[in-house]
């Protein structure tokens, strides 16, 4: 199995526009930007949404909760190939129909979150490009990335979103609540 950590990623000005090539390490320890994609995948009748857990051995936070599956983009990678890789995965979902739905800038310094151990001195910079999808499974985790997992309602996720008893990835919280401003009405 590869190191994580020697992973070979695209970095990007705060505009999005690519600058070069780093390990994953390098790019979380300097805080550099680089992008990523962040699926949500819904039920078919667009009632639920899989919230799952990340296992304890992921290199930055680790054993957090997060309702998307997603990753980094590796070197040459696009974005639309990463989502369906990352929903493949994480969760065992293939052959689905991905919408993409927007790319936000998550960059934790200026939005003044802690990303915790791992990340540099102005935590993670990313360029989300999000998407939606929607199916009823299987949902099958992989082993190394998801430790639990399971459908939540939107009401449910609202309401437990960020809550104290739930560690939240930093990145996933930001992006899922914009979505929900869209989703609960």
């Amino acid at each position: 199995m590869t190191d994580p950590a020697r992973e070979r990623l695209t970095v990007f000005d705060a505009g999005g526009a690519p600058t070069g090539v780093a390990e994953r390490g390098e790019v979380y320890a300097r805080s550099l930007w680089h992008a990523t994609t962040a699926v949500l995948l819904r039920s078919a009748d667009g009632t639920r949404v899989y919230v799952h857990r990340r296992t304890d051995t992921k290199l930055v936070m680790a054993g957090m909760w997060d309702c998307l599956a997603g990753g980094v983009l590796d070197e040459g990678e696009t974005p639309d190939a990463c989502a369906a890789r990352e929903l493949r995965e994480e969760l065992g979902v293939t052959g689905v129909p991905l919408e993409k739905l927007a790319v936000v800038a998550f960059d934790a310094a200026a939005l003044g979150v802690d990303t915790g151990p791992g990340t540099g001195p102005d935590g993670l910079r990313a360029h989300v490009h999000v998407y939606r999808a929607f199916s009823d499974g299987p949902v099958t985790h992989q082993p190394s990335e998801v430790a639990e997992g399971g459908w939540w309602t939107l009401d449910e996720l609202a309401a437990r979103i960020g809550a104290p008893d739930r560690a939240w990835v930093p990145d996933g919280l930001y992006v899922t609540r914009l979505l929900l401003a869209d989703l609960v009405r």
